[in-house]
């Protein structure tokens, strides 16, 4: 796919007769499918060339090229005197063999090593604990990783051997975790021990009824109020979207999606091509738990989606449903860049996001609707997807025009 970027038959067969000519060509090849500009795919192959000359020119193999060497490959454009490569920015160069590092690892031909550690160093009972997770209860990857960060720590503190886990040192280990961060952190972490003694008790590791030393820390259920936004609010944001360009019309989509039904940012970024149910007027999203639930498709949502597809969404092979806009052409990477669409629309209508998270924000803006309307609890319970309608309680808080009816004088002091 060279032939895609370059004009010249010479500067062709320059690449293609190379060393490394096949990685060359297949580089292009994926750059190509990425969707990326020709200038650009231009300059990351220039970069390809010249990682691929200082690697030999230092004596390195290309078994062993890692992300250290990418560092030291950085360190060197700031003294570069290599023939040929003097005529690029050095920013461009980082970006470029960034970009065919990652290719090259795709491909398997380039080993990854770790930033902390390979798999042959990973602690056995964790690797453990991540299949049994995946296996019996369907735990993505992102949740087993961050408890992966506390169950390290854990058995860095009380040892590797589960027979030495007793009540103490499990219970020292959350207090001391607890004091050093705040409460959402340590709730994290009683989560995630709690769940790793279960797997060991399972497995036959550790004492049964061990779980049940783990404290439960301290929070008053429904102490915070939810921050929404008001329904002309809501429309702003949606309103500032530009439906004449390709990103608008996806990032309209993704709003309505969030405003409409009240999905997660997660929902969106695990939607796919094949999810949407055109004749049946339905879209199934995978919640939390992994559990499919088929949602409305509404007039407003399905002429949204259609457009985007139609004219907004990039030529690629990825199925899934909103692509970033710029290549490489590919999913959203995570939940965040949902929140950062839902954050910019929010700036450009002039309309400040009462809290972090501005993709939940919409979330709780629908529920705050349907209840100023009349719906009930167990009602938006159904829409949002929860499990129990204890979760939906805290949005009865917001009613307040119900609450005034209920509201009972101060003891000893006259009504107002």
């Amino acid at each position: 796919m060279l032939t895609e970027f370059f004009e010249s038959p010479q500067r062709i067969q320059e690449l293609r007769d190379g060393p490394n000519g096949c990685l060359l060509e297949g580089f292009a090849d994926q750059m190509c499918q990425a969707g990326y500009a020709e200038i650009t795919a231009r300059r990351h192959i220039r970069a390809a060339e010249h990682l691929m000359y200082w690697t030999s020119r230092t004596g390195r193999t290309i078994g062993a090229f890692d992300e250290h060497l990418i560092d030291e490959f950085v360190g060197h454009l700031n003294r570069c005197r290599c023939p040929r490569f003097g005529d690029m920015h050095r920013r461009d160069l980082q970006r470029g063999a960034r970009v065919f590092l990652s290719y090259a690892r795709g491909t398997g031909i380039w080993t990854k090593r770790l930033s902390e550690e390979t798999v042959a160093e990973r602690p056995a009972l964790l690797t453990a604990f991540g299949h049994w997770m995946r296996q019996l209860r369907g735990t993505c990857d992102a949740t087993l990783y961050n408890y992966g960060l506390r169950i390290r720590e854990l058995l860095n503190a009380v040892g590797e051997d589960p027979r030495g886990f007793n009540a103490h040192n499990l219970r020292q280990f959350v207090l001391d975790t607890s004091q050093r961060c705040g409460w959402a952190a340590a709730k994290s972490c009683t989560t995630a021990v709690r769940m790793f003694l279960r797997f060991l008790i399972a497995d036959g590791k550790c004492a049964a009824g061990l779980e049940g030393s783990i404290p439960v820390l301290a929070h008053w259920r429904l102490s915070s109020l939810p921050r929404y936004l008001q329904s002309d609010e809501v429309e702003l944001v949606i309103a500032s979207c530009d439906p004449s360009t390709a990103v608008g019309k996806r990032d309209r989509a993704i709003l309505l999606l969030l405003a409409r039904l009240g999905l997660r940012a997660g929902d969106l970024v695990q939607l796919r091509l094949g999810d949407i149910a055109w004749k049946e007027a339905g879209i199934s999203v995978s919640g939390k738990g992994r559990r499919q639930t088929m949602m409305p498709l509404t007039q407003e949502i399905g002429d949204a989606i259609a457009s985007y597809i139609k004219d907004g969404r990039p030529q690629t092979a990825v199925d899934a449903l909103f692509i970033r806009s710029r290549a490489p052409f590919r999913a959203l990477a995570n939940h965040a860049a949902i929140s950062v669409i839902a954050a910019r629309a929010m700036r450009r209508a002039g309309v400040v996001c009462p809290s972090r998270g501005a993709a939940h924000v919409l979330r709780h803006s629908v529920a705050s609707s349907m209840l100023r309307q009349g719906a009930s609890l167990q009602e938006i319970a159904g829409v949002l997807r929860h499990r129990s309608t204890a979760t939906t309680e805290i949005y009865a808080k917001v009613d307040v025009v119900n609450l005034r009816q209920i509201a009972q004088p101060w003891p000893e002091v006259k009504s107002c």
